[in-house]
């Protein structure tokens, strides 16, 4: 509900309202509260697939803690291109940008075993993916077409079931811990379990800012429970600390700059996928907090932002930025549409990031309390899919589609070694199973014919085709 001590109705719906600053700061860091563990998990599961995450003893891991700043600050550049705008950049609209998650099934397969090494590549395809992404506002209302209910879903619910795996092996102990008597211990699920509890404790039985934040305030209590049976020693988190600078500018290429054909590919035809995914976002922020439709220039601008705030955090050695779902529903939840609290937020987050003592806490964060924390937030994704899935018409021709596409996705997903006498580019992107699953189900929404016959239908689903009222057409006379 919307609070009306902030203001009149109608400047609540105004994205140009400024509430006064005692009261902007803390709607600004709420929005923060809301995405941050969502923002700084994609750093970290890269770095884990690359070997110098959590638990590797790597002599790189150190380096983890530049990629979780490079996410936060970022994040806040990003969301200031979006509610200050430059130019034709951004939407002026109060758009929270963040590190996307759907580019993690491409970025795995990229870094995957090779350490630091592998990231020149990676934030190469991050810099370029990006600016196409930007190219893409000059013409994005034209190739909405070919993403319907039935692709975008089907790309979320994938990216979930990409991720699913990841989390269960955070909350055991980590893929190092992997054949140790250590993995899969009652002590590493008990930090687990008692994250999991405790978010969904807040997400259902309380309200405003504690509601909004349940992960967050799960992960800190699992912390402190780490802590108390000696999961984590506190001596770890004090040298963390102290080893951490009190402030760090970014370093350009840091990590060089090398073009792999896999990272450019990937990246790319990724973007297709985020920038569809803005302009929902954007759409949804229009419709929930003031009550209309997005304008063509909002639209424009929001996926102008949306690329080039990618592109300048693939320079530094930050991950793909997109606008972040959960914040579109605080809007709608709070009825507050200032960009300016939004701005407050932003800078809250560069601040953060421009701080690396920040990071070297998150760093002391063990891998069993992330787990339950991503355990959540990845099932979360898988269920956002689904739910963009119920809108679609479950006929005969779209449960083809749909299964043709999951099927093969998923499939080399599981079994990469399927494809391995294929180039390596070639490799990359099939085993990440979302590219295949996606461009498998675009071009058969285009090219089959509207309606498949019973029969045919019968014939590949042994009758278990769907009888539901959005399934088939009804018939009054059945």
């Amino acid at each position: 509900m919307a609070d009306t001590s902030i203001g009149t109705a109608e400047q609540l719906r105004d994205p140009n309202y400024t509430p006064a600053l005692h009261r902007a700061i803390p709607l600004g860091i709420q929005h923060v509260l809301a995405m941050f563990v969502s923002n700084v998990t994609p750093a970290i599961i890269v770095a884990g697939a690359a070997g110098f995450g959590f638990g590797s003893n790597s002599p790189d891991f150190p380096e983890l803690l530049y990629l979780i700043q490079m996410s936060m600050l970022f994040a806040g550049i990003a969301t200031l291109l979006q509610t200050i705008t430059i130019g034709p950049v951004g939407a002026a609209l109060p758009i929270v940008q963040g590190t996307s998650f759907a580019f993690i099934p491409i970025m795995i397969p990229l870094v995957a075993g090779k350490g630091v090494d592998g990231l020149a590549a990676l934030f190469t395809g991050v810099v370029i993916g990006g600016l196409f992404h930007a190219i893409l506002g000059l013409f994005i209302g034209k190739i909405r077409f070919a993403l319907p209910p039935l692709v975008t879903g089907l790309v979320v619910t994938m990216i979930g079931l990409a991720l699913v795996q990841v989390g269960i092996q955070y909350a055991a102990g980590g893929v190092p811990a992997i054949g140790t008597p250590e993995y899969g211990s009652l002590l590493n699920w008990s930090a687990a379990l008692v994250v999991i509890f405790v978010t969904l404790g807040l997400k259902f039985f309380t309200r405003g800012m504690l509601s909004v934040s349940a992960v967050l305030v799960g992960l800190i209590v699992g912390y402190f429970y780490a802590l108390g049976v000696g999961i984590l020693e506190w001596s770890a988190v004090t040298g963390s600390w102290e080893r951490s600078a009190a402030f760090a500018l970014p370093q350009p290429f840091k990590y060089g700059f090398e073009i792999s054909a896999a990272a450019v590919i990937g990246f790319c035809l990724m973007a297709f996928i985020s920038a569809i995914e803005t302009v929902g976002d954007v759409s949804g922020i229009t419709k929930g907090g003031a009550g209309r439709e997005a304008t063509d220039k909002e639209i424009t601008g929001a996926t102008y932002a949306d690329g080039l705030g990618t592109a300048v955090a693939g320079i530094f050695g930050g991950f793909p930025n997109t606008s972040f779902s959960q914040n579109v529903g605080l809007i709608a939840m709070t009825g507050v549409m200032s960009r300016h609290v939004v701005t407050c937020g932003a800078i809250f987050l560069i601040i953060c990031g421009l701080v690396p003592k920040v990071g070297g806490v998150i760093r002391t964060v063990p891998i069993e309390v992330l787990g339950g924390g991503v355990i959540v937030m990845f099932g979360m994704v898988v269920a956002a899919g689904i739910s963009m899935l119920s809108d679609v018409n479950w006929n005969r021709r779209n449960m083809v589609i749909f299964a043709i596409s999951l099927s093969i996705g998923l499939g080399l997903q599981l079994e990469p070694g399927a494809v391995a006498g294929l180039p390596d580019t070639a490799r990359i992107l099939m085993t990440s199973g979302l590219l295949p699953a996606a461009f498998i189900a675009i071009v058969l929404n285009l090219i089959l014919p509207e309606e498949l016959s019973e029969e045919a239908t019968e014939e590949v689903s042994g009758g278990l085709h769907g009888h539901g009222r959005g399934a088939l057409p009804l018939d009054d006379n059945r």
